[in-house]
């Protein structure tokens, strides 16, 4: 199992902005499709963002939309979350995964967590008020 290593994650203030990086072995993340999940103290786990293997397709949560953007760097086989004007409601520990499997196509990514195959083990954002 590919095992991906997020970092970028810590304290910010309201309104602040951080970006996550996620990292997999090799040149695996050009291949497959990609997202973001995270999970607050007592909340269960919510799909944040994903982005589709191919043809640039993205989904983001109603919560985040607008404020998130999902990307990759196809040279360094790094995904990211651009996170902008951050709110306490944010914190959490945010997760990277990866569909390898890619059962929907090349262009389709959902934030269902069993779609994905592949995580991290999670970085901590914290936003103060």
């Amino acid at each position: 199992q590919t095992r991906l290593v997020e970092s970028g994650g810590g304290l910010v203030q309201s309104g602040g902005s951080l970006r996550l990086s996620c990292a997999g072995p090799g040149r695996h993340l050009n291949f497959y499709a990609i997202a973001w999940f995270r999970q607050a103290p007592g909340k269960e786990r919510e799909g944040v963002s994903c982005l589709s293997s191919s043809r640039g397709n993205t989904k983001y949560a109603d919560s985040v939309k607008d404020r998130f953007t999902i990307s990759r760097d196809d040279a360094t086989a790094t995904a990211y979350l651009q996170m902008t004007r951050l709110e306490p409601e944010d914190t959490a520990v945010y997760f990277c995964a990866a569909d390898s499997n890619l059962n929907n196509g090349l262009g389709y990514c959902d934030l269902s967590q069993t779609t994905y195959d592949h995580w991290g083990q999670g970085i901590q954002v914290t936003v103060s008020s």
